[in-house]
């Protein structure tokens, strides 16, 4: 599994958070790649310990003792989540042709690596798809017994894609306006929640108006281009950094953290590339707002965590 996992750069990502990071790093030691891509964000002014703690992710991610190309992309100053993920893919690939993408809160199992060596080999310039993800969090809708399906939708929390796909990238959505009016996603969506939720987020990223991020826009320029995520049958990720330090998942939700396990090979590869409906339903239903009932006893654990301190 190290030989075959090791020819693949890994870029990783990183900012406050030693712990998490520590657990990510020994992850990506034990397949020793030979290049290792690191970055990092800079520490925000107006955060107490904040500056320390990104001193300490940067040790961690320092000891690199197996025989490997390191480079490091390290800002001083706070750019942001958005920012620093689509600078840092963009000096990525400058670099590389492609590559392994982990941030320091996605814990991958050791298969994740062997899974995505593969499967960019085996989909190399095919441009139905776009990457390849290593989660799934909607264990059970795999409809074959193959190792990986596709999907529309796809995850990032662990995945792998190829310069060619990334340089795509719609950073600003520029032709929205017009998909839009077009009702095009209403094409490509299932169902009007889908796309009531999906114009919902789109028109704010477009007006600049949406949350500091890059997934979204990653989304949108594959929707729009027709293109696919493989997605494995099993999670091979698991997010290990739901809580109050997250920059986006700081209430924890059981829907999202499933454990991460192992990859069967030989993988067995479809014989069609059909994207999954099924899964891709269920997978938007996830990020819709849950139930009433749902909301309420989140708040009253919240609740009762801030009383118990």
């Amino acid at each position: 599994m190290q030989t075959e996992a090791s020819q693949t750069p890994v870029a990783l990502f990183v900012f406050n958070r030693p712990d998490t990071t520590r657990q990510v790093f020994d992850a990506v030691s034990k397949v020793r790649p030979a290049k290792l891509l690191l970055i990092a964000d800079g520490p925000r002014q107006d955060r107490d310990g904040e500056a320390e703690a990104c001193c300490k992710v940067r040790d961690i991610v320092a000891h690199v003792d197996w025989p490997c190309e390191v480079f490091k992309s390290f800002s001083d100053a706070n750019l942001g989540c958005g920012e620093r993920m689509i600078s840092g893919l963009n000096w990525v690939f400058s670099l590389v042709e492609d590559a392994i993408i982990l941030e320091d809160d996605c814990l991958p199992d050791l298969s994740f690596f062997p899974y995505c060596q593969e499967l960019l080999e085996r989909y190399r310039g095919d441009s139905r798809i776009a990457y390849i993800s290593g989660d799934n969090l909607v264990d059970g809708y795999a409809t074959s017994d193959c190792s990986y399906l596709f999907s529309r939708i796809g995850g990032i929390w662990g995945w792998a894609t190829w310069r060619s796909e990334w340089q795509r990238y719609d950073r600003h959505l520029n032709d929205w306006p017009t998909i839009r009016n077009q009702r095009a996603l209403a094409e490509i969506l299932d169902g009007p929640k889908a796309i009531e939720l999906y114009t919902r987020i789109f028109d704010a990223m477009y007006d600049k108006k949406g949350p500091d991020t890059w997934d979204y826009q990653w989304l949108y320029t594959n929707l729009t281009n027709n293109s696919l995520a493989i997605v494995p049958k099993t999670n091979l990720v698991t997010n290990i950094g739901f809580g109050k330090d997250a920059t986006h998942t700081t209430v924890a939700d059981t829907r999202f953290m499933l454990p991460a396990t192992s990859m069967d090979f030989p993988m067995r590869h479809p014989v069609s590339i059909i994207p999954s409906r099924s899964f891709d339903r269920r997978r938007i239903q996830d990020q819709l707002p849950p139930p009433i009932l749902f909301r309420v006893l989140n708040k009253l654990r919240r609740l009762a965590g801030r009383a118990i301190r």
